[in-house]
C-alpha cells in the first residue's frame, strides 16, 4: 500500500510514517515546515517528504491519504483530495485499522504524564523481553526513536548455515493517547481509535482550550474511552483526581486499579531516598532512582501496574525503571556552563509547571538559585486561560524570566504579584542577555516550554561561556 500523509513533521504523523514503512507499506508525505530533526530521521527511513500542500502531489496517485489534524479547509491539497473524491482516512484512525488491529494495546492518557509514563511502560516491556511497538510524543532516551512497530527475531531454523531468520511482531503496543482531537472531519478524541485492553488514567485537568468548552467536556471525552474498555481489561487510575473519580462514576465495565493510595499502588520515600513500592499493603520492592519529584514517582506506579497486567512481574519492572534514562526534553540536562547547570522541560501547564520547579527544588536544596524561563506557547496559554494560576505555579523560583511574544494578554501583569524577580521579554536576544547577566555559579536555570523556543538552550549555553 502507497499512503501519502499531509502534515508528516508532527511528532504523531512522523511516528505513524515510520510505523507504516516498516511495516512494509510506500509512504511519502508533505508538511509546511519540513526541516530537521524530523526530516532527517523520516529520509533516512527511505520516506520521500515535499514542502508544502501543492495540489500537484495528487498526481502521485498514493492508495489512500492520511490526514493530519494541522490540516484544516482550504488546504489546497485537501480541497483537491474532497473534490476528486479520493480516500482519506484519518492518522488514528488508519492506525487502528491498519496496525493495531489484533494487538494488546496499553493506552497511556492524562493531562500530564503521558509521555514520560508511556516511555517508562514501553522500557519495562522491553526489558521484560516483550519488544512492544510504540507511539511516544517524545523521544525515550531508552529507545532513542519516538515509534516503532515492535519486531521480534525469532530463532533461526533449518539450515543453520543459511543464516535465515523469521520475523514477527510483537503483539504489545504502547501508546501515548491523546485527548485532542482526530481531524478537521473527526472531532472525537485520538484516543477513543485505539481501543486498549490496558488503560492508564494519569491525572485530569482542563486544558485544550481551543476545542473543549469546559473540563465537563473533557471528561465526557475520557469516558468515551472507559466505554471501550473490555471487561477483560485494566483501568489503572489516579486515586487522587476528583475529574477522574466523577469519569468512572459515570459507568464502568472493567476491573481499575488506584494509585497514589494506601487502597491500591504507593510509594514511600526512606531516608536515603530509595522509593519502596507497595500494592495494598504488600512491599513489591524497593526503586533507586535520579528522576525527580512526587509525579515521576505517581508515574512509575502506574507503569508497574499497566506492565503487571501485560504479565510482567513488579520485581522486573522495578528494576527495568532503575535503568530508566528518562525522555528527552523532561528534565533533560542540555550543558553545564561555569557550574550553572541548564535543563530543558516540556512544561506548559501551571500544574506541571510546578511540578518540575518542586522536584527541582527537592534535588538542590534551599541555598542553590532557580532562575526558571518560560515560554507560554501552547493553545490554552495563549488565549490567556491560565494567567490567574500562572504566578502561583512559579513561586518556587527564586527569577523568573517570561518570553511574551504572540501573547494576547498581559503577562507583566498577571505575573507582577511576584514583585521584581520576575521580567518579560519580547525580544530572544535580549531575553539571553538578561540570563546571562543574572546567572552565577551554583544556579540551575530550567527552561520551559513546549516548543522549540528559538534556539535558546545553545544560544544561551554559548552566551553564558563567554
Amino acid at each position: 500500500m502507497h499512503i501519502h500523509i499531509l502534515g508528516i513533521c508532527g511528532t504523531f504523523m512522523g511516528g505513524i510514517a515510520a510505523i507504516a514503512r516498516e511495516s512494509g507499506h510506500k509512504v511519502t508525505g508533505c508538511d509546511e515546515s519540513v526541516y530537521p530533526p524530523m526530516s532527517t530521521q523520516l529520509e533516512s527511513q527511505g520516506i520521500e517528504l515535499i514542502e508544502g500542500y501543492s495540489p500537484e502531489q495528487i498526481k502521485l496517485r498514493p492508495d489512500i491519504f492520511v490526514i493530519g489534524n494541522v490540516i484544516t479547509r482550504g488546504n489546497p491539497l485537501m480541497e483537491e483530495i474532497l473534490n476528486r473524491n479520493h480516500p482519506y482516512i484519518s492518522g488514528p484512525q488508519w492506525l487502528s485499522e491498519n496496525i493495531l488491529r489484533n494487538k494488546w494495546v496499553l493506552a497511556v492518557a492524562g493531562t500530564h504524564g503521558k509521555t514520560t509514563t508511556s516511555s517508562m511502560l514501553a522500557w519495562i516491556l522491553e526489558y521484560a523481553g516483550l519488544t512492544p511497538g510504540f507511539l511516544i510524543g517524545g523521544i525515550p532516551e531508552n529507545f532513542a526513536v519516538s515509534a516503532r512497530i515492535g519486531t521480534i527475531t525469532l530463532p533461526t531454523t533449518g539450515d543453520k548455515k543459511s543464516g535465515t531468520n523469521t520475523h514477527e511482531f510483537s503483539p504489545f503496543f504502547v501508546i501515548e493517547a491523546d485527548e485532542y482531537d482526530t481531524a478537521f472531519f473527526d472531532k472525537r478524541s485520538k484516543f477513543v481509535h485505539y481501543r486498549p485492553k490496558t488503560v492508564i488514567l494519569n491525572n485530569l485537568e482542563f486544558d485544550h482550550a481551543d476545542i473543549f468548552p469546559d473540563l465537563a467536556a473533557i471528561e465526557r471525552q475520557f469516558h468515551h474511552l472507559i466505554r471501550i474498555v473490555p471487561n477483560n481489561g485494566l483501568i489503572v487510575t489516579n486515586d487522587k483526581e476528583e475529574s477522574l473519580t466523577r469519569v468512572l462514576a459515570k459507568g464502568c465495565w472493567t476491573p481499575t486499579e488506584k494509585f497514589g493510595t494506601v487502597h491500591g499502588w504507593h510509594a514511600k520515600i526512606e531516608p536515603n531516598q530509595n522509593i519502596e513500592i507497595f500494592y495494598m499493603e504488600k512491599l513489591e520492592g524497593t526503586l533507586q532512582w535520579d528522576l525527580l519529584g512526587e509525579h515521576n514517582r505517581m508515574n512509575a506506579l502506574a507503569a508497574l501496574s499497566a506492565a503487571r497486567h501485560a504479565g510482567v512481574p513488579v520485581k522486573t519492572g522495578i528494576d527495568a525503571l532503575m535503568q530508566f534514562k528518562n525522555v528527552k526534553r523532561r528534565m533533560e540536562i542540555r550543558g553545564i556552563v561555569n557550574d550553572i547547570t541548564v535543563y530543558d522541560d516540556f512544561a506548559h501547564h501551571p500544574t506541571s509547571i510546578q511540578m518540575t520547579l518542586n522536584g527541582l527544588r527537592s534535588k538542590i536544596g534551599h541555598t542553590a538559585n532557580i532562575i526558571a524561563v518560560l515560554e507560554p506557547r501552547s493553545n490554552t496559554m495563549k488565549m490567556g486561560i491560565w494567567k490567574n494560576n500562572l504566578a502561583g505555579s512559579l513561586t518556587e523560583a527564586d527569577r523568573i524570566y517570561c518570553y511574551i511574544k504572540d501573547s494576547d494578554w498581559d503577562v507583566n501583569a498577571a505575573l507582577s504579584q511576584l514583585g521584581d524577580k520576575v521580567s518579560c521579554e519580547g525580544d530572544l536576544l535580549q531575553l539571553i542577555q538578561s540570563i546571562t547577566r543574572t546567572a552565577r555559579p551554583g544556579d540551575y536555570i530550567l527552561i520551559m516550554s513546549n516548543g522549540s523556543f528559538g534556539g535558546i538552550h545553545e544560544k544561551l549555553l554559548n552566551d553564558l561561556s563567554r
